[in-house]
């Protein structure tokens, strides 16, 4: 009689694992990378930074989606690759401390990378998807990760 019951728990165990994979939303994370170079100075560093240098910038662009489109897509690479290249042509070879986001705000990695999650997120973010995160790499060995969420280095949170 035992026997009889174990595969009925099983299935039981089963249909329940199923019910619950399908009330969870789906989930896609998508990225894509490009790359652009400038230069810049940073103010007030003490240091050798403080000098007009560039950089050959590599940006790494996340995105979460929650559904497919007809295709079968959470959204084309092709078109999260466009909205960080259109903002990265507006950095291209060109002298960032001039450019109008960074006169007053130094031109860190980190601020370059807020930038462009800001602006890259005013041109993909829906319903359906959103920017999670730009990763922004100075260098082979150094990068910046932005993102918006709901994070606080306090200890008192």
């Amino acid at each position: 009689m035992k026997q009889d019951k174990i595969p009925t728990v099983l299935l039981r165990y089963y249909l329940g694992a199923l019910r619950n994979m399908s009330t969870k939303a789906a989930r896609y994370q998508l990225k894509v990378v490009t790359e652009f170079a400038s230069a810049h100075t940073l103010r007030g560093y003490p240091g050798a930074c403080s000098r007009m240098h560039g950089h050959n910038w590599k940006v790494e662009l996340e995105a979460v989606a929650t559904r497919l489109d007809d295709v079968g897509m959470a959204i084309d690479f092709k078109v999260m690759k466009n909205a960080a290249n259109e903002i990265g042509d507006e950095l291209d070879h060109r002298y960032l401390n001039d450019l109008e986001p960074f006169k007053k705000v130094n031109p860190t990695a980190e601020n370059i990378a807020a930038y462009m999650y800001k602006a890259i997120s005013a041109r993909l973010n829906s319903d359906s998807i959103k920017v999670t995160a730009v990763t922004l790499w100075e260098t082979e060995r150094a990068c910046v990760r932005y993102s918006e969420d709901n994070y606080s280095t306090s200890s008192q949170d």
